[in-house]
């Protein structure tokens, strides 16, 4: 297949090293020519969010009859209602998709062929996007090393996104900015590595992020901020018997993830 990918950073050239690996020829498409979009049998689409759907409607004519276009945006809401209307009566196909890996440091540099073994991917297609489609997307995408596929809408996605990525995020960077944190060697073990390892984001890239999914990030953290609150009443009124049952509620939906 001739891939062709428009965004080359941790994500984007990642993609670029694993399929070139599997064997693909694969098309940087940062200024190319229409020709050389229209060469490719997949494009994926490595933008920030707010720049994935004017790019592929900027280039709808561009790409070839049969052209699988998928995404790697982290938050869908901001991408899949723009492109939609055009992917309706276009002769190629979008669907929306997200790569459940990463690293903590962004960039080119980090780039891994190896970055989507064993990882999670999840796709948003549209109501009236073929079945036969998504399926074919799963078996090109298990070529590099995704052990496990998702298909929802994008609603949900972002309402997820939110909790299991973008809440942890804002939970790390807020946690590591206490006066604290810098006097913690010799203080500190396994749990602050685990609480502050996501906290050295790309601060451009997150904050675009979190405002592209304004309302599910909001309800999330809403939520947290009155968990912790019953943990604070309980600490501050010395409460052992409401504090002990918050920790076993707490183990209880630990123990219900596995």
């Amino acid at each position: 297949m001739i891939i062709g990918i428009r965004g080359m950073g941790l994500i984007g050239g990642s993609f670029e090293k694993a399929f070139r690996k599997a064997g693909h020829e694969v098309v940087n498409l940062k200024g190319a020519a229409s020709t050389e979009i229209g060469r490719c049998n997949l494009v994926i689409v490595c933008l920030p969010p707010l720049m994935v759907a004017p790019w592929i409607v900027e280039h709808k004519d561009d790409f070839a009859d049969g052209t699988l276009i998928a995404d790697a945006a982290g938050v869908k809401g901001v991408v899949c209602p723009q492109v939609e209307p055009i992917a309706k009566a276009a002769k190629w196909t979008y669907v929306g998709g997200h790569p459940m890996a990463g690293k903590e440091r962004s960039g080119y540099a980090n780039a891994d062929a190896d970055l989507y073994r064993g990882a999670s991917m999840i796709f948003t297609p549209f109501a009236f996007t073929p079945s036969a489609v998504v399926e074919r997307l799963k078996a090109i995408f298990t070529e590099i090393g995704f052990a496990r596929f998702v298909v929802t809408d994008p609603a949900h996605h972002d309402e997820m996104i939110a909790y299991t990525s973008q809440l942890a995020h804002v939970v790390s960077s807020a946690y590591v900015r206490d006066p604290l944190a810098a006097k913690h060697l010799g203080f500190s073990a396994g749990s602050f590595q685990d609480m502050t390892r996501v906290a050295t984001v790309d601060p451009d890239i997150w904050t675009d992020l979190f405002l592209s999914n304004k309302s599910s990030l909001d309800m999330v953290l809403s939520r947290l901020i009155d968990r912790l609150g019953q943990y604070r009443d309980a600490i501050r009124s010395e409460d052992a018997a409401a504090l002990k049952q918050l920790l076993i509620e707490g183990r209880a939906a630990k123990e219900a993830t596995h």
